[in-house]
């Protein structure tokens, strides 16, 4: 999951160096936060947040074949 996010969040942002996915364990899911260079965060998140859901969408049907629960959230 951390590499499906991690080669998405590249190929959008203007500094791949300075991306980096950090997985965190809650109860009954995980979390993916995904961090960003500061002038980037527009771009992964898009207009109205549609790349943000569309990547979100796509983690969460990844992670259905494994039956688990995840989410993405992204932070500068």
């Amino acid at each position: 999951m951390k590499d499906l996010i991690t080669v998405i969040a590249k190929a959008l942002v203007d500094h791949p160096e300075d991306v980096s996915v950090n997985a965190v364990e809650r109860s009954q899911e995980i979390v993916y936060e995904l961090t960003v260079n500061p002038s980037d965060i527009g771009k992964v998140i898009g207009k109205q947040g549609r790349i943000a859901k569309a990547l979100r969408t796509v983690v969460t049907s990844a992670a259905v074949k494994e039956n688990k629960r995840v989410s993405v959230e992204i932070v500068s």
